[in-house]
């Protein structure tokens, strides 16, 4: 493709040198230079791409897009933007053919609730015929192709690419997890949302190469309602109308509160052998009832957006209630039958803020008692360690103290980390390193009655030690140890 149709999208200065050249591939890794290619320079935390410029047209790259005049070689087309991040995202939406504009597209952000939601959005779709692409947290899926996720949303080449080959393997929708962090390096620029998805918003994501404070990670979600046709949003969340300001698009809102446009009614939470759910009916835009086989008033909120977004694609009451009780979410309050007496769940709860959630909502079933294992990850803040450590030792009735993944640190360091922040409250505790020996603990002590959650690491399948991430899936370990 020719770079003056690459560039053709946005504002320019052309430095110096020739648009009519061809362009072989777009690059924005300094290490990944190719013959004929456009190089983006990219500024990241850690390394600026501007300086890569000269070794990049040294090595075969035709052109380079840049923020200011940078050294190249003589025959190098040189292209100047005001943001290389945003420019990059416009070269690889013509580059890949616009792919977002021949599918329909959600994009979903919010503090907690985006992965769950684009599950339950895709089964529903799924199920009355749709052939749905999805990118998130956990994976991208392509068809049968499942690629593990390195970022919630892509750099956005990356992103550009993996819409181009769900166009191509005939998706007519795409489901996808936007996260403040690729709104604020405009990796989902030059994609138009059919429908824009809000599901709440805490403080998180603040402090060095993130957000600078919770206003800057408020105004970064709320350019998503800038960037969609249609705005669907939690209206029980205090932070709507900041996140709606300067929108530009029709807005629909769902919660528990009267006055929004879908409401959910008579929520009735469901006890069974193993087994915890929900039951609720709707009224508003669209009117139904539904059964979702995972606990709490967070999965009524999850449920209604997955309604108001599938009200769009006219689907019938019977498929979105048969989706909802069908769908399932690796690592997020997954449940995992092992027996009749009491129920065993996996979720990704790895912070204080979200394990309170879910230990709070766990509790608004009366369980005899409420068992939380976890750990926390090495090289990370002490205070997580010592807030989760005091949130459980606050609600849950035994605290199982394990390893998650501990990088560089020694395992004990950080389980007498969680220990010193349990110490602030009544609650008992057990400390058992071993992973897979917590889980056999909790397992052969189960009581009936009994909720048992393994938070922390969720969908994950290793345990990084010491620069290597080794194969451990607690799915697999229960299974072993119901083995023995």
């Amino acid at each position: 493709m020719k770079l003056i149709e690459l560039i053709k999208d946005f504002d320019h200065e052309i430095l110096r040198g020739n648009t009519d050249v061809e362009i072989t591939e777009v690059v924005y890794d300094s290490r990944k230079i190719t013959e004929g290619c456009l190089y983006v320079c990219v500024k990241g935390a850690n390394f600026d791409g501007h300086s890569a410029a000269l070794d990049a047209s040294g090595s075969g790259a035709v052109a380079v897009l840049c923020e200011h005049d940078v050294e190249t070689e003589p025959d190098t087309t040189v292209i100047c933007v005001e943001n290389t991040r945003y420019a990059m995202a416009h070269v690889a939406a013509a580059y890949n053919g616009y792919p977002s504009k021949k599918m329909k597209m959600i994009g979903i952000t919010g503090t907690k609730g985006k992965t769950t939601t684009t599950y339950l959005i895709k089964s529903i779709l799924e199920n009355a015929g749709y052939k749905v692409g999805l990118i998130g947290t956990i994976e991208v899926i392509i068809g049968d192709t499942h690629i593990p996720a390195k970022n919630t949303t892509p750099e956005s080449y990356v992103l550009q690419d993996y819409l181009k080959r769900m166009s191509d393997e005939g998706c007519d929708a795409v489901v996808m997890e936007v996260s403040s962090q690729g709104l604020m390096l405009h990796r989902t620029e030059a994609i138009e949302y059919d429908l824009g998805i809000f599901t709440n918003i805490e403080p998180d994501h603040i402090g060095p190469n993130e957000h600078r404070d919770f206003d800057h990670y408020l105004s970064c979600k709320s350019m998503l309602f800038r960037q969609c046709r249609v705005g669907i949003l939690n209206g029980d969340d205090k932070h709507v109308d900041a996140v709606l300001k300067d929108h530009t698009c029709q807005v629909e809102k769902y919660g528990l509160n009267e006055g929004l446009d879908i409401v959910a009614k008579d929520i009735e939470l469901i006890t069974g052998k193993g087994y915890l759910g929900v039951s609720f009916r709707t009224e508003g835009l669209v009117e139904t009832d539904a059964v979702i086989d995972t606990p709490g008033k967070f999965s009524v909120y999850n449920a209604l957006c997955a309604i108001a977004v599938c009200r769009h694609f006219n689907i019938d009451n019977d498929s979105i209630r048969k989706a909802l009780r069908e769908a399932r979410v690796k690592g997020r309050i997954e449940i995992v039958k092992v027996s009749d007496d009491f129920t065993l769940m996996i979720d990704y709860a790895h912070n204080a803020m979200a394990l309170e959630s879910l230990l709070s909502t766990l509790k608004e079933y009366n369980p005899k008692r409420l068992v939380c294992l976890f750990g926390c990850g090495g090289n990370r803040s002490k205070l997580r360690r010592y807030d989760m450590g005091e949130v459980s030792g606050r609600l849950a009735d035994l605290t199982v103290i394990t390893s998650d993944n501990p990088r560089d640190e020694d395992p004990m360091d950080i389980i007498r980390d969680i220990e010193t922040g349990i110490g602030r409250t009544n609650g008992k505790h057990i400390s058992i390193p071993d992973r897979k020996d917590a889980i056999r603990y909790v397992i052969k002590n189960g009581q009936p009655g009994d909720v048992i959650v393994l938070a922390g690491k969720g969908h994950e399948d290793y345990q990084e030690i010491k620069g290597k991430k080794y194969p451990m899936d607690e799915r697999v370990l229960i299974q072993e140890i119901l083995n023995e």
